[in-house]
């Protein structure tokens, strides 16, 4: 791997990190919204799907006022989107024009798939009243689809960055490029495809959720709002312990893949049998001090085995390391946020299947509408410790991330204007979907139980 990275040319680039900052700045805008993409019209095309089949009109005007949601936050998305992939041919020409040839499969089918979703949410929107009901939830398909279709090959890109393959290099040179293997022969794919696609879920669950139960806070809980919180809060409580299951596959998958990545996670620098983990501390001068000490437990987290080696950061000179404090906390927040979702989603599932009714403490719902921005905090934290884990490579031990870099001077200048431009898109974002929420409801709610 040390004479294949040798063998690709250095950009001598004095604004590296700012590039970086400007990257991550886009995907803490975008992923979010694909978190929604890939869910939450599926949960729009449930509640219609309950509409037909029970005939209750409060099921349709949900389903209604949920399609403006998909509709909003679908233009938001079109905007992020369109900004990251300017940024991945702007930022990093050399990553984009070495490796085209590789990924450019994925990029063309997730371009193909915005373009259906895009004409099918035309379709789903303006079909209300206009198409007949069993075409008019068959038009939704296509949305759910190619939702899944899109961010898939995203993620296929993404695991290929973490575990490359396909292709070889010859004198800097990629040749033999075989796609489809690359990005679907990919063992790297799997684990990353579903944790991303069940986070999403809870992100989306816990987030409607907390609107609802912001308004049972306020005093607002006719049946409309018991409803509309029951859908999305039994799917993210579904959702999260599962995810708790799916975490321990990656991270045995980064331990085999990606050793280095699992060593910054813990703090760990030097090879170690049964090697301990600590919870919260801080790393500095080669340990981790003030964290709470748990004896073997990173080598039965990576590989279920109490003594088994795990591979120290001194395995790799300090300038392939990553930032280890970076990766150790954001893995940290995902973790405690995803377990303390999971239990709060338990929790709400004991008392709706044991007592057959939604929670009536007050401190629930104070919860839920915690819950919302938490899971986004989680959802952002798990990236996080994925691409700066990856760090310094851009291509997992191929391309270093200083090689892949533009040589232009004027990032300073773009990363301000896009710091602005995201500012105001967080207006208009909050503006829509605040006019929304006040639209009045086309039924009126009444006292009755769920």
């Amino acid at each position: 791997m040390s004479v294949v990275a040798a063998a690709l040319a250095p950009v001598h680039q004095h604004y590296l990190v700012q590039a970086r900052q400007m990257q991550a700045l886009s995907f803490v805008a975008h992923i979010p919204l694909v978190a929604f993409a890939i869910s939450f019209p599926a949960m729009v095309l449930f509640v219609e799907w309950l509409y037909l089949r029970t005939g209750d009109p409060l099921y349709g005007t949900l389903a209604r006022r949920w399609t403006r949601v998909v509709a909003a936050l679908f233009a938001v998305g079109v905007i992020t989107g369109t900004l990251l992939s300017f940024e991945m041919g702007l930022l990093w020409p050399n990553f984009t024009a070495t490796f085209g040839s590789v990924f450019g499969l994925g990029f063309a089918i997730e371009g193909f798939s915005f373009f259906m979703e895009a004409i099918f949410i035309g379709i789903y929107v303006y079909g209300w009243d206009r198409l007949s009901p069993r075409a008019h939830l068959a038009s939704g398909i296509p949305i759910v689809i190619t939702g899944f279709t899109g961010s898939l090959m995203v993620i296929s890109v993404n695991a290929w960055m973490n575990h490359p393959g396909g292709f070889h290099l010859r004198a800097g040179k990629v040749v033999d490029v075989h796609p489809l293997s690359a990005l679907f022969g990919n063992t790297y794919l799997w684990h990353e495809l579903v944790h991303m696609y069940i986070a999403g879920y809870i992100v989306s669950g816990f987030v409607v959720a907390a609107i609802y139960a912001f308004a049972r806070l306020r005093g607002r809980w006719g049946r409309y709002e018991r409803t509309a919180i029951a859908i999305p809060l039994t799917i993210a409580a579904l959702a999260a312990p599962v995810q708790v299951l799916v975490g321990d596959w990656a991270g045995r998958e980064v331990a085999t893949h990606q050793p280095i990545k699992l060593a910054a996670i813990e703090g760990l620098t030097k090879t170690t049998r049964g090697a301990p983990e600590h919870l919260l501390g801080w790393y500095t001068e080669g340990q981790v001090r003030y964290g709470i000490e748990i004896p073997h437990g990173l080598s039965l987290l990576a590989f279920h085995s109490w003594n088994a080696k795990v591979q120290g950061l001194d395995t790799v000179p300090p300038s392939q390391r990553p930032p280890v404090n970076i990766v150790r906390i954001s893995f940290q927040t995902m973790v405690g946020i995803g377990t303390l979702l999971a239990l709060l989603g338990l929790g709400y599932l004991f008392v709706r299947i044991r007592r057959k009714r939604l929670p009536e403490s007050v401190w629930f719902y104070r919860a839920v509408v915690v819950a919302g921005p938490l899971s986004v905090v989680a959802l952002i934290a798990g990236w996080v410790t994925t691409e700066v884990g990856r760090q310094p490579w851009v291509v997992y031990r191929v391309m270093p991330t200083a090689d892949a870099v533009t040589g232009a001077s004027g990032i300073p200048v773009g990363y301000a204007t896009l710091a602005v431009v995201y500012l105001l898109l967080a207006c208009g974002v909050a503006w829509v979907l605040r006019r929304l929420s006040r639209a009045p409801l086309d039924i009126a709610p009444d006292e009755h139980g769920v």
